[in-house]
């Protein structure tokens, strides 16, 4: 009587785990499918752009960014402690010195939460109430999740870049771009249901 019980406990529990498994890898796929595919709205001008440090050629499109006028002045969140903006112009090789006066650094933020905190911070400082928001097409949903919790009265317009080393299209054949992308669900689960359960978010 007692093995048959156990073996029932066993039979549950493994239904169990094979449904959460089948549940996350359909929560995989929305979220692969989900990531912007093209730049929304690439010509229109906000009071800030934000670059999230961390993944190729992000700063190197804030700059650009800069240059082309799209905003007053750009905000860089999680630079290294002692990095200066010449030091960025210098390793970007494309934007003018000139746009030193217009480049602000954030040395706050350890995580993207930290890059919210510390963006809404500088943006309340300012007075911008639009942003447009520069981070990895991978990294886009668990970002703009975290900035519109931290400064919901803002204007986030996302400007997603597409790494060479992320392969978007076909990224389940693909193990290095398949982990990362399980790794970043992972994340976004982790801080929406943080939002959900301690921020109060609806």
């Amino acid at each position: 009587m007692a093995a048959t019980s156990s073996r029932r406990l066993l039979a549950r529990l493994l239904s169990i785990v094979i449904l959460c498994l089948v549940l996350w890898t359909a929560g995989l796929v929305w979220f692969a499918t989900s990531l912007p595919t093209t730049v929304a709205d690439p010509a229109r001008r906000t009071d800030a752009v934000v670059v999230l440090t961390g993944g190729t050629g992000r700063l190197r499109q804030g700059f650009e960014l800069l240059e082309q006028d799209r905003a007053q002045e750009l905000f860089i969140s999680g630079v290294g402690r002692g990095v200066k903006v010449d030091e960025l112009l210098r390793i970007d090789q494309i934007a003018p010195p000139e746009l030193v006066c217009c480049v602000v650094l954030g040395y706050k933020a350890g995580d993207t939460r930290g890059n919210a905190l510390e963006t809404a911070a500088w943006m309340a400082a300012q007075g911008f109430e639009s942003l447009r928001l520069v981070t990895a097409t991978y990294h886009m949903p668990r970002s703009l999740l975290e900035f519109r919790a931290a400064m919901p009265g803002t204007e986030i317009l996302p400007h997603p870049v597409f790494s060479r080393n992320f392969r978007q299209a076909d990224w389940w054949q693909w193990p290095g771009s398949t982990l990362l992308l399980a790794k970043e669900f992972n994340k976004f689960l982790l801080a929406w249901a943080r939002s959900r359960l301690l921020d109060g978010a609806p």
